[in-house]
């Protein structure tokens, strides 16, 4: 399982971890990432969307933690992990459909846990079952094809800004 700790680049050097630095304050430029969490009963998903710099991943939150700077200063980090899936399951251009769109599915699930309309459509793309399954629109999708596994340490850098959102259940 790869982590990612939204936050200061020293945190979790024992863990296979990507950190990114956070910007909140900040407008989104063409290198920053909106990350948008909807939460569902007891965890918490990431939607990761990419304005114009290109694919965005689906993750889920895993905790919060904190650690101490060089310096002194305490820094708080959300911890995202990337379960099976981030898979490319349909892929949309302009040519046929008038728009250039790859959609991901995220969380690998049971197919009794899905419809049949969401059943035929994965089974017709060729990949395993998803639960969550979202549309970044992008400028070019020549690069991917159905059932492309995307790897998060591609698309995410050390250093790369990030903006994060959080949708709760109101608890």
């Amino acid at each position: 399982m790869s982590i990612a700790s939204l936050s200061f680049p020293h945190c979790c050097q024992n863990l296979p971890s990507l950190s990114l630095k956070s910007s909140f304050l900040s407008k989104p430029t063409k290198t920053q990432f909106s990350l948008s969490f909807t939460q569902k009963r007891s965890s918490s998903h990431v939607v990761s969307m990419s304005m114009e710099a290109g694919i965005g991943v689906m993750g889920t939150k895993l905790g919060m933690m904190s650690f101490f700077e060089t310096d002194g200063k305490v820094v708080s980090v959300t911890v995202v992990g990337f379960r099976e899936g981030n898979v490319v399951t349909q892929v949309k251009t302009s040519a046929t459909d008038g728009y250039d769109v790859v959609q991901v599915g995220y969380r690998r699930v049971t197919d009794n846990k899905l419809t049949k309309p969401e059943l035929g459509h994965l089974e017709k793309a060729g990949v395993i079952s998803m639960r969550h399954l979202q549309k970044f629109r992008l400028q070019s999708v020549e690069e991917f094809e159905t059932g492309h596994k995307l790897d998060v340490e591609e698309i995410f850098k050390e250093g790369d800004l990030v903006d994060v959102s959080e949708t709760t259940i109101g608890e």
